[in-house]
């Protein structure tokens, strides 16, 4: 059965994307905002198909640590699944992404039409430049940026390190951090065909102010937050935590779909 919807999914999602990137490339010349929201109309499509094709549902914890103006969310990234639905859960957003995304035939065309944060992650110091440079017009512009600060995505229960790109931008734009950890990398794993179904849980954490602290200490602050209510939520994926089990988490009444 897994296989089916699977299957399915990939028609419908090639059926609503390659239009919606003809679409895209057809109105360039539109004001960036404006093409933004035109374009990611795409997303709540397909979280419609996300839910009723794969069987993937989610719930939020934390929904009121949204701030009201923007800011850098730092987010765990275990799947693709979290590029779409950041998009729903946040105000309009955009990513810091590889600049070799934009050359995907149809999907990264449509992608290069969204204001967005494109970066050449083989010129190292530059690279950085180019998320706080790129990310500060963002912001001024009232988009949110999402930084992936492992850089990569990562299976459940694994670690890497988190750059601290996303901290200083958010330092140097004097706008606030908002982590969030999720599970979404156990029902729809890194290249993986086949999604399984399930409940993702999103998890918002409380907003990280940047006056008065320094960068490498947002950073670690963020780290910290994602990684221990990553434990705390989804202990059977990290044997430290599986072996003395926290509080569960409570039902949260703000949580929203």
């Amino acid at each position: 059965m897994h296989l089916i919807r699977s299957v399915v999914f990939a028609i419908v999602l090639t059926l609503i994307t390659v239009p919606y990137a003809l679409f895209a490339t057809s109105i360039f010349w539109l004001p960036p905002m404006t093409r933004h929201r035109l374009i990611t109309s795409w997303v709540p499509i397909m979280m419609w198909v996300i839910r009723h094709v794969l069987g993937i549902r989610y719930r939020i914890i934390g929904a009121d640590n949204i701030p009201a103006g923007p800011a850098v969310v730092l987010s765990k990234h275990q799947s693709a699944w979290e590029t779409i639905a950041l998009q729903q859960i946040f105000p309009p957003l955009c990513y810091v992404l590889k600049r070799e995304l934009l050359r995907v035939p149809f999907f990264g065309w449509a992608l290069g039409m969204i204001p967005g944060i494109a970066i050449d992650r083989a010129a190292g110091k530059d690279a950085m430049a180019q998320v706080v440079e790129q990310g500060r017009e963002r912001l001024k512009e009232g988009l949110w940026v999402v930084v992936f600060p492992e850089g990569t995505r990562v299976a459940p229960g694994a670690v890497r390190r988190y750059k601290p790109g996303g901290a200083i931008l958010a330092k140097r734009a004097g706008v606030p951090v908002v982590p969030v950890a999720h599970n979404a990398g156990e029902f729809w794993r890194r290249n993986a065909f086949i999604k399984r179904p399930g409940e993702i849980v999103v998890s918002i954490g409380p907003v990280i102010d940047v006056k008065g602290v320094r960068a490498d200490d947002i950073n670690q602050r963020a780290e910290a937050w994602i990684e221990n209510e990553m434990r705390r939520l989804f202990p059977h994926h990290y044997a430290d935590a599986a072996a003395n089990p926290g509080q569960a988490p409570a039902e949260d009444t703000s949580s929203i779909e």
